[in-house]
């Protein structure tokens, strides 16, 4: 599933293409493209000019011209690529936005093109409560949101009974953190991601969380982390960050730091990667 990363990785690169564009035909190709909870079809976009694109977490929305947003969620494989109109049309196509510029644009150009093989993704019209769309108001703030209060994380999480790594996969917690940058974040911090909460000290949960943010930070430098042809940035490239995993589908592999051999652990319908040696 694309984490913060990368939806940071196609959130910036839709600003690229994107801002001050009218949408000029929003069409839907598949019914589960649409969230069901959406307030109207994807067809309540047109004639709308694009403002801002926004990030929380794993959510982005297109802040436009009008009184609602337009929200994507990118699930296990969804894309958001954006291609000129004319470009051959993909096996996966769920929906797509037409661009063009001024309020009735004579020819559509480019399209941003939402595809997903999988359809866990979805777009979602929706209202917006202080800039925030309905779906993404219970997210917790992720630590590169200026609002992001490391030390009251760290309180949140220290009170937790569970495990430290479903700690750092709860969105109400903080939000944009997956399997993959917890794995590399707890290897960084040399914590075990079964380790409780409460028997961590705040210092060390502070280090996992800064780590777990290092990591992110050079994730989103690489273009994110490709492992297939399922996640891609908005001109189609994978991210080469996999390229620097230390312990996540290394299984077996020697640990960078000590040479021990990398273990994966089943763990909540997921698998975590460790190093034994290092993270005690």
């Amino acid at each position: 599933m694309p984490e913060l990363p990368e939806v940071e990785t196609v959130r910036r690169g839709l600003e690229k293409y994107v801002l001050g564009k009218i949408i000029c035909d929003a069409e839907t190709f598949h019914p589960r493209a649409i969230k069901p909870s959406s307030i109207a079809g994807l067809s309540a976009v047109n004639g709308a000019k694009i403002l801002a694109v926004h990030r929380r977490g794993k959510f982005l929305w297109f802040e436009l011209n009008r009184e609602i947003t337009l929200v994507a969620h990118l699930g296990m494989s969804g894309q958001l690529l954006v291609q000129p109109s004319l470009a051959t049309k993909q096996p996966h196509l769920r929906a797509k936005l037409g661009l063009g510029k001024g309020i009735r644009p004579k020819k559509i150009r480019d399209e941003i093109r939402f595809i997903d093989q999988r359809t866990f993704g979805w777009l979602s019209v929706e209202q917006l409560t202080n800039g925030i769309p309905t779906c993404v108001e219970h997210i917790a703030f992720d630590p590169f949101a200026k609002e992001f209060n490391i030390k009251q994380v760290v309180s949140n999480i220290k009170r937790k009974k569970t495990a430290i790594k479903p700690a750092l996969l709860s969105q109400g917690v903080v939000s944009g953190i997956g399997n993959i940058y917890a794995d590399e974040g707890l290897w960084r911090a040399r914590i075990h991601p079964e380790i409780i909460c409460e028997d961590l000290s705040e210092s060390e949960i502070k280090k996992v969380i800064t780590s777990t943010v290092s990591v992110m930070k050079g994730a989103i430098k690489a273009g994110g982390t490709s492992f297939d042809e399922q996640y891609k940035n908005v001109n189609g490239e994978s991210g080469y960050f996999s390229r620097s995993l230390s312990v996540y589908g290394r299984e077996g592999q020697p640990c960078s730091r000590c040479s021990t051999a990398i273990r994966r652990i089943a763990f909540a319908n997921r698998s975590s990667h460790f190093c034994p040696r290092c993270q005690r």
